[in-house]
């Protein structure tokens, strides 16, 4: 086995700038979402006092403002949390979809890591059991997420401007 060299990111957040983006839409999930992510921040060394929400009317509308506060150059990271619940419509798909890339397009356009916290579920039932209940809290693992990727973009290389 030859040697190579290991990079992994620490959960950390001290000294980290990290801002939150959270779809108003379906906010009985959204808000256990952001509270768990909140939670996670200030468990892992950062005051939750320092991390800018803002309130976006929908998951469709995430990307944009989390690009705003990437492409500032004032942030580490952005956590994105929402709740897209399918309906008898094709809307779901368009919607949760449109999130999922816009969210991964600012991520690669900015280099800022965007950790996606936005639920896309078949019914409330399983939205409710990913923002607290059986299955834990996906806003939290968003910004445990978040703080591992800057650790870890910071051990690697720096990428040509």
């Amino acid at each position: 086995m030859g040697s190579y060299s290991k990079y992994e990111g620490a959960l950390d957040a001290r000294g980290m700038r990290i801002a939150i983006v959270a779809g108003r839409f379906n906010d009985d999930v959204t808000r256990p979402l952001l509270d768990g992510a909140l939670d996670a921040l200030r468990e892992h060394g950062q005051d939750p006092a320092d991390v800018p929400v803002a309130w976006v009317p929908g998951a469709f509308e995430v990307p944009l403002a989390a690009q705003r506060f990437a492409a500032s150059g004032e942030y580490d990271a952005v956590v994105c949390v929402g709740a897209v619940i399918r309906g008898d419509t094709p809307h779901f798909e368009y919607v949760a979809g449109e999130c999922a890339a816009g969210v991964q397009r600012v991520s690669l356009d900015t280099g800022v890591p965007i950790a996606f916290g936005v639920l896309t579920t078949d019914d409330r039932e399983q939205a409710m059991a990913r923002c607290g209940g059986a299955e834990g809290n996906k806003g939290a693992e968003a910004a445990l997420t978040a703080i591992e990727m800057v650790d870890l973009l910071r051990q690697l290389p720096k990428a040509d401007s």
